[in-house]
């Protein structure tokens, strides 16, 4: 298609989209495309660098190659315009140097128009105009604005921006019909709205005036008192001057709104905090701060979590950038996340004005006029305002200062997102210590003699506190007027999680009460979500198992998180990744149940979850396998289990979560929930197989022994089997063979033919491998376990235990000299193995053929299998396999094409080829 005039506009203002002709929509395509659109339309024709292109398609660290997604989805938005015509309709997508511009008419995208039109009804010369043009513009809105694109920063903040417009937009709309004359189409507009906005105050101001002036004085005081309530519960303050001079005007029927200063005492300008004690490490963080100040009327804005040292690192930075500003420095403190009531705006500007040597006779009489003189106070001057404690955006903005000699220092639990998006603030995150800082920060407190002393326990003591530097000195506090308990013994102490916030505690100071201020501002969803997380086992969590926790839907355990994360009450690590620290996690614990709270049931539903989770990781990493067990009666299904595409990214799961399930099994047993218990020590064997010799035998014992209180034989023959072969990779035979000669008499019991193969095999192993005397029967009995577990494994109809049982009967043959019956089972098995059986299966087949053909006679053929085992073994990174292979064509006789594949099987640099840590025989 090509036609001119065929192109009509893009929609930003609801679900983004791009519409043609006749109101037809365009498929613009992914999310990530729609995000890069986005971010062009919102700087129409200026040039968008890859980086914040970046920024805005991906919400979580971007991949390594992402110049190049970027570079894709530009060929294709440009495939797209050109398909459908754009440029005759001025529409054009060029690249400038290492950035992208995108020309669109003024009147091609909503948003603009939407401006236009607002601006418009600003200047107009009566109020009908600019009610035709208000409600002209609000029409364009169709949803949230920027709906469908990655929940990135850079489109939030200006997702937010466009709905702060839209308010805006409202409230002049209600404006315009009061000066109509029409009170009730003004309170009609903003109903619905207030109610969507309990805290907006400008916009409750605006509704009661018209509900006042339409003769509906009791609504409005009503609409009064219901904003009164949800600012003192949701965030502890009181209405604010305009809303209480709107209020007071009803009372006195009609009297014009006077404003609402606060007038306390005249105080004595406050002196700057002097230089902290003891500071140490941060220097990455001291140079971020740098850049962030660096340019003309800088605003930095240091967010990290509660006692992790954001006041310490910017005043200490103040103190060490102190001549950068002759005119001196201010520091306020905003009370944001405090005990005392957080600070009001007037009262902290009277604060300012103060400082700045105005005098008290000369203060203006209204926030407004007070901002302004603040505002003309500081151009000119060369000042940094340290601004501590922010908790929100709107608390800080009329406490900037004006002129490009004036540096900002914003400290906040929050990041700050909209004062990023508003003002050009840059952010400075702060995280913990890591482990070096913290016994460094140890040292410099308590003396480098002491931990020196002690080294292991300063270690122990740093971790112990997740290196948060609140805890740390808390701990170093501890020690110091206790000088006979010594670091290791507070370590000891500090070990014992039900005590350890505890032990955070001196005086008026702890780790506890610095977490209380931060999660007492939260929501309510977030902070029963953060209650439910004190449940969890592990230090890492998705909003999958958030929602398992909380027994919620999954968009709102997304919403929980995202609000924690925000107040670095967990830490965003990747998308939808969080981690959770210790101290964090014990403290969620140790919070009281309100009224009609119940947290019986997140424990069940966590275990429920991953045992779902384990079996779809199961099926992804062992393809072609049946799950040796299945959820428990009576298991919740969770609301959505994770998706894993293939071995690699279900491998990559198990051990990441190998501390999380750990933790649940320990968690169950002590719940006596034994039945899910085993299914969890059971449901890692891919992880157990292929890193066999790393240490699994605590987890299997309690496995185990979780099975034989739940009174199941089958899950007992289960864990035996995998148990003894463990301890058959790490050298223990005879505990080995004292599990597994037991596991196929219990699955047998069971009646489990599946597990029965599996007991036959895995003992056969054993005894081929340590027990070929005659007290264990000798050759023979191998011969006849295997065979019996093949015959088993075909009765189950179970071709993967088939090909497992023909591969050990060919290993046998072989190591019994019987090579052709050893390549007529590994024919067999590996007939078997086509996708989706693991590589490594056939791979270990094809080397026993190969072998097997070259013990019978044939060493081109043999040559030609071992060639194809070994490249694919370094294909898939089998290391082991790739070594057999490569040890087996070594061994085949000189000839031509057997010399030839030898050679090919060379590593040209480096070892042959890295075998996989503790990769055990499949």
């Amino acid at each position: 298609m090509s036609a001119v005039g065929a192109w009509v506009e893009f929609r930003l203002l609801g679900s983004v989209a791009v519409v043609a002709a006749q109101g037809r929509e365009l498929a613009v395509g992914s999310v990530k495309r729609r995000s890069l659109l986005t971010m062009l339309l919102l700087n129409p024709g200026v040039p968008v660098g890859v980086g914040r292109l970046t920024e805005a398609m991906w919400d979580e660290e971007p991949p390594r190659h992402a110049r190049t997604v970027v570079q894709n989805h530009v060929s294709g938005l440009r495939a797209l315009l050109a398909a459908h015509g754009a440029a005759d309709g001025g529409v054009e997508l060029v690249t400038d140097g290492g950035a992208y511009l995108l020309r669109v008419p003024d009147s091609a995208v909503d948003a603009g128009r939407f401006e236009r039109l607002v601006r418009s009804a600003r200047s107009a010369r009566d109020a009908g105009e600019s009610v035709a043009a208000l409600r002209e513009a609000l029409g364009l809105w169709r949803g949230p604005a920027l709906a469908g694109t990655s929940p990135s920063l850079p489109l939030r903040c200006a997702a937010q921006a466009l709905e702060e417009l839209r308010l805006a937009a409202l409230e002049e709309l209600a404006r315009a019909y009061g000066r109509l004359g029409d009170h009730g189409a003004a309170a009609g507009v903003l109903g619905t709205e207030a109610a969507l906005n309990p805290l907006r105050e400008s916009l409750v101001a605006v509704l009661m005036t018209a509900l006042g002036q339409a003769g509906r004085r009791s609504e409005a005081l009503e609409w009064f008192h219901r904003t009164r309530r949800a600012l003192a519960e949701q965030l502890g303050i009181d209405p604010g001057a305009e809303l209480a001079g709107v209020h007071e005007a009803l009372l006195r029927s009609g009297a014009p709104p006077a404003p609402a200063v606060e007038a306390p005492p005249s105080p004595a300008p406050w002196p700057f905090p002097r230089r902290p004690r003891g500071f140490s490490g941060r220097r990455e963080e001291l140079a971020a701060l740098d850049r962030a100040t660096a340019s003309p009327g800088a605003i930095a804005v240091v967010a990290g979590g509660a006692g992790v040292g954001k006041t310490t690192l910017a005043v200490y930075w103040a103190h060490r950038r102190q001549e950068d500003f002759p005119d001196g420095r201010l520091f306020v403190d905003l009370c944001g996340h405090s005990p005392l009531p957080e600070r009001s705006t007037p009262a902290v500007l009277r604060e300012l004005l103060l400082a700045l040597g105005l005098p008290a006779e000369q203060m203006p009489h209204s926030p407004e006029a007070m901002a302004a003189r603040y505002r003309e106070s500081t151009a000119g001057r060369r000042m940094l305002i340290v601004l501590d404690n922010a908790r929100t955006s709107e608390q800080v903005r009329p406490l900037l200062p004006d002129g490009e000699g004036c540096v900002t220092v914003v400290t906040s639990r929050d990041r700050l997102g909209g004062l990023v998006a508003s003002d050009a603030a840059r952010p400075v995150p702060l995280a913990e210590l890591s482990a070096p800082q913290s016994v460094t920060l140890l040292a410099d407190t308590l003396g480098r003699e002491l931990v020196s002393a002690e080294p292991e326990a300063a270690a122990r003591l740093a971790a112990l506190c997740d290196g948060l530097p609140l805890a740390l000195r808390l701990a170093a506090a501890r020690v110091a007027t206790c000088p006979t308990r010594g670091l290791a013994a507070l370590a000891d102490e500090l070990a014992d999680e039900q005590g350890r916030l505890g032990l955070l505690d001196v005086e008026d100071t702890s780790v506890a009460a610095a977490l209380a201020l931060t999660v007492q501002h939260l929501s309510e969803p977030a902070r029963r979500m953060f209650h439910r997380l004190g449940t969890h086992t592990g230090a890492t969590l998705d909003s999958r198992t958030a929602a398992a926790l909380a027994g919620c839907a999954l968009p709102r355990a997304a919403g929980a998180l995202g609000q924690l994360a925000t107040a670095h009450l967990v830490v965003e690590i990747g998308r939808d990744a969080y981690t959770l620290h210790d101290l964090v996690r014990l403290y969620a614990r140790s919070l009281p149940l309100r009224p009609g709270e119940d947290d019986a049931e997140a424990l069940p539903r966590l275990l429920d979850h991953l045992v779902n989770t384990l079996l779809a990781a199961c099926a992804a990493a062992e393809p072609g396998s049946e799950p040796c067990c299945v959820p428990p009666p009576g298991a919740r299904r969770p609301v959505e289990v994770r998706p894993f595409p293939d071995r690699a990214g279900a491998l990559a799961w198990y051990a990441a979560e190998r501390d999380t399930l750990r933790g649940a099994v320990e968690a169950a047993v002590a719940a006596g929930l034994h039945d899910r218990a085993w299914r969890l020590v059971l449901l890692q064997w891919p992880l157990i197989v292929w890193q066999v010799r790393d240490g699994w035998v605590p987890l299997l014992e309690h496995g185990l022994a979780a099975a034989e209180a739940d009174s199941d034989p089958g899950a007992q023959s289960r864990a035996r089997a995998l148990l003894g072969w463990v301890l058959l990779e790490e050298d223990r035979p005879e505990e080995a063979l004292a599990h597994l000669e037991q596991a196929p008499g219990l699955a047998a019991l069971a009646g489990d033919r599946t597990a029965q193969a599996v007991a036959l095999a895995n003992l056969a192993v054993a005894l081929a491998r340590y027990g070929r005397g005659a007290r264990y029967g000798g050759r023979a009995r191998v011969h006849g376990l295997l065979t019996e577990a093949l015959a088993l494994a075909e009765q189950a109809d179970r071709a993967d235990l088939v090909a497992l049982a023909r591969q050990h009967l060919a290993d046998q043959c072989l190591a019994a000299g019987d090579p052709e019956e050893a390549a007529h089972h590994a024919a067999r098995g590996l007939a078997l193995t086509d996708p989706p059986f693991p590589v490594t299966r056939r791979v270990v087949l094809q080397t026993l053929y190969g072998r097997a053909l070259a013990a019978t006679g044939h060493p081109e053929e043999a040559a030609l299998h071992l060639d194809a085992a070994l490249r694919s073994a370094r294909a898939h990174q089998y290391g082991e396999g790739e070594a057999a292979a490569r040890a087996a064509l070594r061994a085949l006789p000189a000839q031509p094409a057997t010399t030839a594949a030898a050679a090919a099987a060379e590593p040209r640099t480096g070892p042959a080829g890295a075998q996989r840590a503790g990769a055990g025989r499949r």
